[in-house]
């Protein structure tokens, strides 16, 4: 039968205080009309970017809950992963995905596992080669350029030379994932950055621009990624899913920037939300060259 709407896994982390994970995917997803089934991860007082932050791995309770889902029969249109507290979570995850596969499920991976050329606090570097086995099963999947080196086992280079891009993506497309999408990918104009994207399935190969500011705020990841999950779910083509979630994360990057100490506290989500529900406006995606 087919669902009322949307139905999306999101296996994430929870953090208490600080737009980031499940508060920033929950809310993004919920906008586009799609029912958020949360798988997670784990407990977080704040983000990792706070200090001293309670940290409650939920390694133990996934299979669980995933057993419980199992009993009734749940389907997934997609299944869409981030954080992940645990190496052992690797492995429930596959199986998550191998369990409530079918023919039009969409797998979204965000191999979130650092930024700015470090991993993440709570994660040590076994992380890497168990988040390389995950990313095989993804359809899609979302690294910033931090996690592309990690990905591929190179050194971390702040800025991927433009002539290398296709080559960088290629060499991720040969680990599994049918659409790869770099964030973060900065520019030789130092007032932009932008996300370059490849699909196999239409092997043309797409650059969003857009304005670079220049400070860091967490959850930024997790909204682009929402955004794209949300807009392919919607039917959207790849570019205009890029165009919608580049220009929604800078939106609300834009809303949180002229506010003095809201950085750590992450995007001003609650002022942007409506315009995910807007039509779609004139695109500025373009074709690599």
């Amino acid at each position: 039968m087919k669902q009322l709407v949307p139905q999306v896994a999101a296996i994430h982390d929870l953090s208490g205080f600080g737009r980031a994970s499940l508060t920033v995917v929950i809310p993004i997803l919920s906008s586009m009309g799609m029912q958020v089934c949360p798988l997670p991860t784990a407990v977080l007082s704040t983000h990792s970017g706070f200090d001293d932050y309670h940290f409650v791995d939920l390694t133990a309770h996934l299979q669980p809950i995933i057993d419980h889902w199992k009993k009734l029969d749940l389907t997934f249109d997609a299944i869409y992963s981030g954080f992940l507290g645990s190496t052992a979570q690797i492995d429930i995850v596959i199986d998550f995905i191998k369990t409530f596969s079918h023919p039009e499920l969409l797998v979204v991976v965000d191999p979130v596992m650092g930024d700015d050329g470090a991993l993440y606090g709570p994660l040590d570097i076994s992380i890497v080669a168990e988040m390389r086995r995950l990313v095989a099963h993804a359809d899609i999947i979302t690294p910033n350029c931090t996690e592309v080196a990690l990905l591929l086992d190179e050194p971390y280079r702040e800025k991927i030379p433009k002539n290398q891009l296709k080559e960088v993506i290629n060499r991720l497309h040969a680990m599994g994932p049918r659409t790869v999408i770099i964030t973060s990918v900065l520019q030789d104009d130092p007032r932009k950055t932008a996300v370059v994207a490849h699909s196999v399935d239409d092997d043309r190969f797409w650059i969003v621009e857009c304005d670079y500011i220049p400070a860091s705020f967490p959850g930024t990841g997790d909204a682009f990624t929402s955004v794209i999950v949300g807009s392919l779910l919607q039917n959207d083509s790849l570019p205009v899913a890029l165009d919608r979630a580049v220009h929604f994360t800078s939106l609300g990057i834009r809303a949180a920037f002229g506010h003095k100490g809201m950085a750590k506290n992450g995007i001003l989500l609650e002022r942007v939300l409506d315009t995910l529900k807007a039509p779609v406006q004139m695109s500025s995606y373009q074709l690599l060259d």
